[in-house]
């Protein structure tokens, strides 16, 4: 059964940073773009980026052209996502998606505290 399953959340004080990662498996990763996407409370599901099947045209949302950075392994069915200098503002639940087959994650809480 295909799947993407996310991991990588956690509680982290401002200025610091997460690597959230993204396993996909039952299916092949390579040829399709994926994005990640956060929920922050109440607030709807937003883009965060998104990159092509190779791996070297990231888009980023204009919040997250700073901090953030997506990546991806083809040869390891992951997908990556690196957050750095977390604001209290990042904090959400951070999806990974495989637009073409219109599947979700289940997410992973990031929450950023001091």
């Amino acid at each position: 059964q295909a799947q993407l399953v996310e991991s990588g959340g956690g509680v982290v004080e401002p200025g610091g940073s997460l690597t959230l990662s993204c396993v996909a498996s039952g299916f092949g990763f390579g040829p399709f773009t994926m994005s990640w996407h956060r929920q922050s409370p109440g607030k709807a599901r937003e883009l965060v980026a998104s990159i092509n099947p190779d791996g070297d045209e990231p888009n980023y949302v204009p919040y997250a052209k700073d901090r953030f950075t997506i990546s991806r392994d083809n040869t390891k069915n992951i997908l990556y996502l690196r957050i750095d200098d977390l604001q209290p503002e990042d904090t959400g639940v951070y999806y990974c998606r495989c637009p073409f087959k219109a599947m979700w994650g289940q997410g992973t809480q990031v929450t950023v505290s001091s």
